[in-house]
Parts: C-alpha cells; sequence; structure tokens
C-alpha cells in the first residue's frame, strides 16, 4: 500500500482484483497469484514491512514467496479531516475506532478473499486476545494468507467483532500502544514456516515450541571458550548419543522455565502412547 513496499520478482501469475476504492489505495507492487500474503489494517502503514524486510523475511518478500498489502485506515475515515475514532459509549477516557470505518477497510481487505476462515484468517491483535502460539503460525502457514488488523487508542468498537466473527489474538500478556510491532512479530514467526524461506526443514523441526519443548542449547567454536568447553558428548561424533543428550536437556529445561508447556507435552505425549 505504500511507496517503500519491496517489489517482489514475477512468481506465477498476476491475480486481478476489482475494487471498490481508487487505485490509489493499492499497493504499488502487484497481487501475485498464489503467494501467501499478509494484509495489514493499519494508521501506520510506514510501520511496514520494518525488520520484515530484513534477513530471509526480506529477501523471501523481494523474491515473491510472500506479499504483502498495507491498507492506510486513515483513507476510509470520516469528513475533511478523515476521522477514524470517537468517544466511548457510557464515557471513558481514550477514544475508540468507529465501527463504520472499520467496516470499510474490512470489506476492501477481504474482497476477493476466500470466505472460509480457515484459508484465509481474520484477526485482531488484542491483549483479550487468545496468546500467539507456534500452533497458531504453523496454522496460518497453511493458510492462502491473513489479515491483520491492528488497534489503537482504547481499542475497536465490538460490533465489529461479532459482525465479522474475527479473531482475537494476543502477542502476551502486557499491553502495546498500537498492534504493528505484534503484527510484525507474528507475520515473521509464520513466514518462516513457508516452503522455501528458511531453506532448512529441519532447523525448524528442533526449534524451540516446534515439538512442544524448548530447543536444547546450541554451540559452536572454539571447543573451548573462557574455561567453557563444548559438553563431550557433542564432540564424539556418535549421533544418537547426541539426540539422545539434546532431547533429554530439552526436556530438563522445559520442566524447570516453563511447567505449563511441561505438562501440555506430557499429556500429549501419554496421549501417543
Amino acid at each position: 500500500m505504500s511507496e517503500d513496499t519491496p517489489k517482489p520478482k514475477s512468481h506465477g501469475r498476476l491475480a486481478v482484483r476489482p475494487s471498490l476504492r481508487p487505485r490509489d489505495l493499492m499497493a504499488d507492487a502487484p497481487d501475485l497469484a498464489g503467494v501467501w500474503t499478509a494484509k495489514i489494517i493499519t494508521l501506520f502503514p510506514e510501520a511496514f514491512p520494518g525488520v520484515l524486510g530484513e534477513s530471509l523475511t526480506g529477501k523471501a518478500l523481494t523474491e515473491g514467496k510472500w506479499q504483502l498489502e498495507k491498507i492506510h485506515l486513515r483513507e476510509f475515515g470520516i469528513g475533511k479531516h478523515r476521522n477514524v475514532d470517537d468517544t466511548p459509549a457510557g464515557g471513558g477516557a481514550g477514544m475508540v475506532l468507529r465501527p463504520d470505518v472499520m467496516g470499510e477497510a474490512i470489506d476492501f481487505a477481504q474482497d476477493g478473499t476466500p470466505p472460509n476462515r480457515e484459508d484465509w484468517p481474520l484477526v485482531y491483535l488484542s491483549p483479550r486476545g487468545k496468546r500467539f502460539d507456534q500452533a497458531t503460525a504453523q496454522r496460518w502457514s497453511k493458510a492462502q494468507g491473513v489479515t491483520m488488523i491492528c488497534g489503537r487508542f482504547e481499542g475497536l468498537d465490538d460490533r465489529v467483532l461479532y459482525h465479522y466473527g474475527i479473531e482475537e489474538v494476543s502477542l502476551g500478556d502486557f499491553v502495546l500502544t498500537g498492534g504493528e510491532i505484534a503484527a510484525q512479530a507474528m507475520i515473521d514467526a509464520t513466514v518462516r514456516l513457508l516452503p522455501d524461506v528458511l531453506g532448512n526443514a529441519e532447523s525448524i523441526e528442533e526449534e524451540s515450541h516446534s515439538n512442544g519443548l524448548l530447543e536444547h542449547p546450541q554451540f559452536t567454536k572454539p571447543a573451548e571458550w573462557r574455561g567453557l568447553p563444548i559438553p563431550d558428548v557433542l564432540m564424539s561424533g556418535h549421533h544418537g548419543k547426541i539426540a539422545e543428550w539434546r532431547q533429554k536437556i530439552a526436556e530438563k529445561i522445559t520442566q524447570e522455565r516453563r511447567p505449563d508447556m511441561w505438562d501440555a507435552y506430557l499429556a500429549q505425549r501419554d496421549k501417543n502412547r
């Protein structure tokens, strides 16, 4: 949606999508058919791609392995000043995002997307939502894309959430000034699971949370650093013993640091027996 969006290389045929809004609301890069897409409804489109434009996610964005569409909420605002918010009903501090404004933005964003939410989740980033986790990232990566609504001020008129059946997701048990940072974190976690983005499927399988456990410690050269050696088993070349050590230490770390994960891991392990 903004001029700083990296232009992806050709990747499949271009998709043609009708729009009820002016062309200046569209991204300058063309839609790429069949490419996983993150649509972001935000008051700060200039915040994107942000860190998503760097490293592996940035390279994948440039290569057209995923694409980003920024939808500026202000463009749907009311009146001369394009107001997007108003005072909360019943009184109270702050401002609330208007349902008529957000409704238009959502209609625009969802135009041409699959109606099945498993194929294209519609998400509101909210501190009262379900906590984002690796399973959510895996679910989104299997969809065709995701539309994210970045909240601001005191939040969004609840009728919008009810009307569209929007999924509420939280980055954690804390409050941010807006959803943009959370959106970037969630997109990063999802994009890296897309085919050919990381380039090493084994690294994904061994990461923290991927198998219900925190990841085992990692080491590299030199063999000894400031009096601290690499564990002998990792230098043994015995792959079976190395795998056994990594599993054992991952279980120990998870049990000590994340008892909630440990209990879930044990329950799943017992279920699979």
